[in-house]
């Protein structure tokens, strides 16, 4: 197996960190350039001709490849480096997996991401009350699913990319003082990845962008 130099745009926060979680996971070696999306960093034409959407994250591989959108990004990296796969062999399984990604990445994500809310309303309260029910109606659908698929992780035994999007977006809630007590299984499984080294490394609090203001909140 080849290694590539591996470099990702990324912001330190919550649910921009998937994709560094399969990075850490399978161990391989990358380089971080943060872009400030509070500093609109996203929009300046250096990083916009790499995406188009001003979105992050952004991967670069093989010298000058770009890839964009998480769930892209991880099964690139799991398709060219199968070590520790994230993505079970049975169809079944798999399609599992893909589909909590997606109610997470698709279903959740974009409706608290700065964007959307800067969008529905100047007001920090407003925002606050918005993402907090689009994330509460999230987790819901998201409890019923695991409930039927989970084993020790989001779907079965072994670790997969609905981890990798699991764990963000409920760091995410906690962000926004969402209550997920009423949520068990969402609890015990962040609990269980809460304690995997890869995880712990790839949390936003270690992320080289992250304000050591906020260290203590994460």
């Amino acid at each position: 197996m080849v290694l590539h130099e591996i470099k990702i745009l990324n912001y330190f926060v919550f649910l921009y960190t998937c994709s560094v979680k399969a990075l850490e996971y399978k161990g391989l070696p990358y380089d971080v350039v943060p872009v400030q999306l509070m500093r609109e960093e996203q929009f300046q034409t250096g990083f916009t001709k790499l995406n188009p959407m001003a979105q992050v994250p952004a991967l670069i591989v093989e010298g000058n490849r770009i890839l964009l959108q998480s769930i892209a990004i991880i099964e690139y990296l799991d398709e060219v480096y199968p070590n520790k796969p994230l993505l079970p062999q049975d169809p079944l399984h798999r399609a599992k997996v893909r589909e909590i990604s997606e109610l997470i990445a698709s279903g959740i994500q974009p409706l608290q991401n700065l964007r959307t809310l800067h969008k529905h309303s100047n007001d920090s309260n407003e925002k606050l009350s918005w993402a907090q029910f689009w994330i509460h109606n999230g987790l819901q659908a998201l409890e019923r699913t695991l409930m039927e698929c989970s084993g020790i992780y989001c779907v079965g035994n072994d670790i997969t990319m609905a981890d990798c999007c699991f764990v963000p977006q409920v760091a995410n809630a906690h962000r926004f003082k969402v209550d997920i007590s009423c949520f068990p299984t969402i609890k015990r499984i962040e609990k269980v990845l809460a304690e995997i080294p890869a995880f712990q490394r790839a949390h936003a609090s270690s992320q080289p962008d992250c304000p050591p203001e906020l260290y203590s909140k994460l």
